[in-house]
């Protein structure tokens, strides 16, 4: 169970929260019975899809953090990152280059006080920020990401598994450009999404669940999931699914499909 529910006031419990159904996907303990039970209906739903494609979305996100560090990318922000886990973000950037520095950003004031936690006494130059992806302009300039990040650098900007919970109306295209506004060239995009091309039923079926969860779940076609990426230039294998990325686009027709969609772009 969570060890920090005493570090924040107002926990919930009761009320799924998406970043503790996410880690029940991953193996996590850091989870309640009310995560767990939307979390097994979503299972059902997907007829075990949700389970191996968080895994793979992971596996996604560690080699997209690793390859930006082998080319050279040092800074890390991740939005929206959800609580830590195995592989984290920062573990794997320092592991390919001991100059890397990360700077997490998540909503959930349980998810940023287990992160703070985590990082206590580490010594990495790691930080974690409370901010709304909606406000891009608070996270950007918040104390602990201008003392982390120099936006003079090239920077990975990591969306993973995050835009699908922003409504259509706040425009999360709109938004994305906002924070890559900061960025120079040969900055990086990793993104992941849900998306509705592939299973609309299920993934309608889905989105029911998520109505009583902390956050709304909103699957979108490629096509607008693609438009996140305007400015950058996709790497091979495109945007695609996650088996496909990983395995840098050879398509094997026993592979199971996934309703994600990964990607990762260089600015121009």
């Amino acid at each position: 169970m969570l060890g920090v529910t005493d570090a924040v006031g107002g926990l919930d419990a009761a009320t799924p929260n998406v970043a503790r159904m996410y880690d029940y996907w991953l193996g996590g303990k850091d989870n309640f019975a009310a995560d767990r039970a939307a979390a097994q209906r979503v299972v059902g739903i997907s007829e075990g899809r949700v389970t191996e494609g968080v895994r793979l979305n992971r596996r996604f996100l560690g080699t997209a953090v690793r390859q930006a560090a082998e080319a050279g990318v040092r800074q890390f922000l991740d939005v929206g990152s959800g609580l830590p886990t195995r592989e984290n973000v920062h573990e794997v950037a320092l592991a390919a280059r001991a100059d890397a520095r990360v700077v997490y950003v998540d909503h959930d004031p349980v998810v940023c006080a287990h992160g703070r936690a985590l990082l206590a006494g580490t010594g990495d130059p790691v930080g974690f920020v409370q901010g709304d992806l909606r406000r891009p302009e608070e996270i950007l300039d918040h104390p602990v990401t201008r003392q982390l990040i120099d936006f003079a650098e090239p920077v990975a900007l990591i969306f993973v598994s995050v835009l699908h919970f922003v409504e259509d109306a706040d425009d999360p295209a709109a938004l994305v450009g906002r924070f890559a506004g900061r960025l120079v060239p040969g900055s990086r995009l990793i993104l992941s999404h849900l998306a509705s091309d592939a299973f609309p039923d299920q993934m309608a079926r889905a989105e029911q669940v998520y109505e009583g969860a902390s956050s709304r779940l909103g699957a979108r076609p490629r096509a607008q999931i693609l438009g996140f990426f305007d400015g950058f230039e996709l790497l091979e294998p495109g945007l695609t699914g996650p088996p496909q990325w990983l395995a840098g686009g050879a398509e094997d027709p026993e592979a199971r499909r996934f309703a994600g969609l990964v990607g990762v772009g260089v600015k121009r």
